[in-house]
């Protein structure tokens, strides 16, 4: 059958589904043939309608609270029994978490996932699926963004008529929080997260882009990265998802349809390993899965919301078959992790200039200079579908890989109070030093080049640093908090704590006060000290002399000669540019 065909048929389908169902349990989506889409006080009514029809199957409660006082709604949801997360661990079941409108502009998940599970629910889809699993669903993650409705939030989307904002009623961004949980929506969620401890983790997002043809991406992660059995596990995952839906008519992408260049076909595509602010970056730390779904923005939301709901049902037929496969593989991870401490872990990844062609499903189109802007613009014709040969680049390898200390960090008192609160937020196990250590054989991790960023990144100004660590004795007073590496979340330590990691808690500038000189030295005092130590010291003069001649761009900086002298007195210091973690290679008695 043709796929314009096919998708009449499904939705044909659909409605008559939304017909025949109890009206209570089905969306303003369904009702409106997919035209429009509801406020949240629908997902409310919806999470108590639910389980008030399906009380053995149906556990609706709230698990936070939005900044603008808006209960944050989930439903559990299973034919087992179990309801709880204590529950499900109690049986061994595979806990599948299923997550829309984190961009709440980008709000298919919603509508597919009420669909999906009323269809599971009465026996219509993934028959058998719900006895094997329990889903837990969050209909809308960014819910205060959900309620800044207007017909114009996403310009590049086709429908629905109205539709939530992308960032919160605080302006984040929570798809960019995952591993800084700055935000009470996030912190909720990972608290969600410790308690059901999912197995997989399905986000559910709509794409930006050019216009053509495939309507989906679909991501996992470990795949590129991660513990390399659950790679194994989590390329069949992917695999057997887009082969689900492909024969339901979607033509979907194993990679993210970014050009390299903007608004050039031609440039093609680079895959590669999201970092952590990402929830498929974050997961893998966790040795749990994470899938990312992308639907194209150009599709029409009736196609949208169809193919999301066949993802989640497919997802929810994969967990039910592989699941307790895959929680067997996440404890052997689990277990690895734990041997981390001295071993080298990958902070980053990159593809390689490694490069294929690929046959993609695009549309012609021409590029000209635009009348409006003057730029480069391309304008595709949606009449006339066709291949283009386009590189891609999925050759993925680590980009920056560091040794991971043998016994864990040492956090210093002075911030073991907000690093705690972090840690505690991840479900990272810690402890506090109940007495001194004074003098301690460490390792420190000392800049050499540090460059604030120039502007602010949600709400930070994030730092990049470049440096090592070598051995110091340096004193670790009472009440500093000693972080093993000997722990199954190892990787979000290391992703935390190694100030050089994409999203490490310096990366965000929570520690940018140690790389800032606090104390100086004038420039007429600095003169008389350099005098003085060029007269006591030849080896210092000497060295001095050599360095103007072999380096040019320092003979020629005043500032950089005068501080050759004042790193050199005992005025300086010693402080500055001292990343203040330690790391410690045993562990504290």
């Amino acid at each position: 059958m043709p796929r314009p065909l096919l998708l009449a048929a499904l939705l044909a389908c659909t409605v008559l589904d939304a017909a025949a169902a109890d009206p209570a349990l089905t969306t303003v989506a369904e009702r409106s043939g997919f035209i429009r889409t509801g406020h949240y006080d629908e997902v409310i009514a919806l999470c108590d309608a639910f389980a008030k029809a399906y009380p053995d199957a149906v556990r609706c409660f709230d698990f936070g609270t939005t900044p603008e006082g808006r209960p944050m709604k989930v439903l559990a949801v299973s034919k087992s029994g179990a309801l709880t997360a204590e529950a499900a661990r109690g049986r061994g079941l595979p806990v599948l978490l299923v997550q829309g409108g984190i961009h709440a502009g980008e709000i298919d998940g919603k509508d597919a996932g009420f669909l999906a599970l009323r269809q599971m629910l009465d026996g219509d889809a993934a028959k058998g699926a719900l006895e094997q699993q329990v889903i837990v669903f969050v209909p809308v993650f960014n819910i205060d963004g959900h309620e800044r409705f207007g017909a114009w939030n996403r310009p590049n989307q086709r429908g629905p008529e109205q539709m939530g904002w992308r960032t919160t009623g605080q302006n984040y961004n929570l798809n960019r929080d995952y591993l800084k949980a700055d935000t009470p929506e996030m912190q909720a969620m990972l608290q969600l997260v410790e308690t059901w401890d999912p197995i997989a983790y399905v986000d559910l997002h709509v794409t930006d882009g050019a216009k053509f043809e495939h309507d989906v991406a679909i991501q996992v992660e470990p795949v590129h990265a991660g513990d390399a059995e659950l790679r194994k596990a989590g390329r069949a995952f992917r695999d057997d998802v887009i082969a689900d839906i492909a024969r339901q008519g979607s033509l979907p992408l194993s990679f993210y349809p970014s050009f390299v260049e903007f608004d050039n076909p031609l440039s093609g595509f680079v895959d590669g390993v999201p970092p952590p602010r990402f929830s498929t970056g974050y997961f893998q730390l966790r040795n749990r899965f994470a899938m990312l779904v992308e639907t194209h923005s150009w599709r029409d939301y009736p196609h949208r919301v169809k193919v999301t709901r066949n993802i989640v049902v497919s997802v929810a037929e994969q967990t039910a078959q592989h699941g307790r496969d895959w929680l067997r593989i996440a404890r052997e991870a689990d277990a690895r992790a734990t041997k981390s401490g001295g071993q080298p872990v990958a902070l980053t990844y990159a593809a390689s200039d490694k490069v294929r062609t690929v046959d993609f499903r695009g549309y012609e189109y021409t590029r000209t200079p635009s009348e409006i802007s003057g730029a480069l613009m391309t304008r595709y014709d949606e009449s006339k579908p066709a291949i283009w040969k386009t590189p891609l680049r999925d050759d993925i390898r680590p980009a920056l890989t560091i040794t991971a200390p043998k016994a864990g960090y040492l956090v210093p008192v002075e911030h073991a109070a907000w690093v705690g609160a972090k840690l505690k937020q991840h479900g990272i196990a810690y402890r506090v030093l109940d007495r001194a250590l004074g003098k301690t054989a460490v390792e420190a991790f000392r800049a050499t080049r540090t460059k604030f960023g120039t502007g602010s990144v949600e709400g930070h100004q994030r730092l990049d640093v470049e440096g090592t660590w070598k051995p110091e004795s340096r004193d670790v007073g009472a009440g500093a908090l000693f972080v093993p590496i000997a722990q199954p979340k190892a990787q979000l330590v290391i992703a935390l704590l190694e100030p050089q990691a994409p999203d490490a808690l310096a990366a965000w500038g929570e520690f940018n006060n140690a790389f800032e000189q606090k104390e100086y030295m004038e420039a007429y005092v600095a003169e008389d000290v350099a005098r003085e130590q060029l007269t006591k010291d030849p080896a210092l003069k000497a060295e001095f002399e050599q360095r103007l001649k072999s380096d040019a761009e320092f003979a020629k900086n005043p500032a950089a000669r005068l501080e050759f002298f004042a790193r050199r007195h005992s005025s300086w210091d010693e402080r500055y540019n001292l990343y203040p973690v330690l790391r410690t290679a045993a562990a504290p008695k």
